[in-house]
């Protein structure tokens, strides 16, 4: 059953926030986000510091790609107002891992995992900030994408292969999330 659909969305003070057809983006301070989004049967609009989804006859699918821009929306303005932190740890129990940040290169190094020669690489986004301390590291962005998508490249470096993963349960592992525990 088709219906109207309007969603608004409150824009925080010291964020500008742009719409230019398919692209919006946010901006606060040095800090910018942009996101292409698919406008079709919705239409976006910003009045009176509100950004308004509106759709006249929508359908179910529709009606959650409008609840997904908004989530998508609200993210980018959460996260210029608070940075998004993801926590990982690493864990070994046969060999001693030890872990190199290369800002430089955005890379992180991971030597001697399960006793390897060669070191394993994790790259990370130019916009995430990582920091380790000790056995812990820490992601940072005011982009929610990129620290989750440089969080996933460190736990994915650790992935073990052709071995028995009850037994050899060395890695990375992510263990907070933005807005939840794990």
């Amino acid at each position: 059953m088709k219906e109207e659909i309007t969603e608004t969305i409150e824009i925080p003070e010291g964020i500008e926030f742009k719409i230019d057809g398919s692209r919006i983006s946010a901006k606060s301070g040095d800090k910018s986000i942009t996101k292409k989004i698919d406008l079709k049967n919705f239409s976006i609009k910003m009045e009176n510091g509100k950004i308004i989804l509106h759709a006249k006859k929508a359908t179910r699918s529709e009606s959650r790609i409008i609840h997904t821009i908004k989530a998508h929306i609200n993210n980018m303005l959460n996260g210029l107002s608070n940075e998004f932190e993801y926590e990982l740890e690493v864990a070994y129990s046969h060999f001693p891992v030890s872990i190199e940040l290369d800002n430089s290169n955005h890379k992180l190094i991971i030597k001697n995992f399960l006793g390897e020669k060669k070191n394993r690489v994790a790259k990370l986004l130019p916009e995430s900030d990582v920091s380790v301390k000790g056995n812990i590291i820490f992601v940072k962005s005011y982009n929610k994408e990129v620290a989750g998508q440089t969080a996933a490249n460190i736990e994915k470096a650790t992935q073990i292969k052709n071995r028995d993963r009850r037994k050899f349960q060395d890695g990375i592992y992510i263990t907070q999330k933005p807005g939840r525990e794990i």
